[in-house]
């Protein structure tokens, strides 16, 4: 199985940026659609953005279209989620997964999660 490591998660002050790496190891995700989810403290994992493979159409939830940019590097096999303006409302454990579009909703291909990496937005 591939193994999915998320970092660059941090504590940032609202209206500040940051940017995610997903790097996979064991194998390659060059074939897979991919995609970031967030689990905010009480809450459930919420989808966030989705990138795929040949034609690198990008897919974000309303909450964060015009300030997060999903991206991959299938040499390097990485996926990366630049994050601008961050809100408060951001703050949450974010995780990256292979995806898939089921209807209108867009789900992780499998439950093998990674450790996620924190983003914490101060107002």
């Amino acid at each position: 199985q591939v193994q999915l490591v998320e970092s660059g998660g941090g504590l940032v002050q609202a209206g500040g940026s940051l940017r995610l790496s997903c790097a996979a190891s064991g194998g390659t995700i060059r074939t897979n659609t991919m995609g970031w989810f967030r689990q905010a403290p009480g809450k459930e994992r919420e989808f966030v953005a989705a990138i795929t493979w040949i034609s690198g159409s990008t897919y974000y939830t309303d909450s964060v279209k015009g300030r997060f940019t999903i991206s991959r590097d299938n040499a390097k096999n990485t996926v990366d989620l630049q994050m601008n303006d961050l809100k408060p409302e951001d703050t949450a454990v974010y995780y990256c997964n292979t995806v898939r579009r089921v209807k209108s909703e867009w789900a992780s291909l499998n439950d093998y999660w990674g450790q996620g990496t924190q983003v914490t937005v101060s107002s």
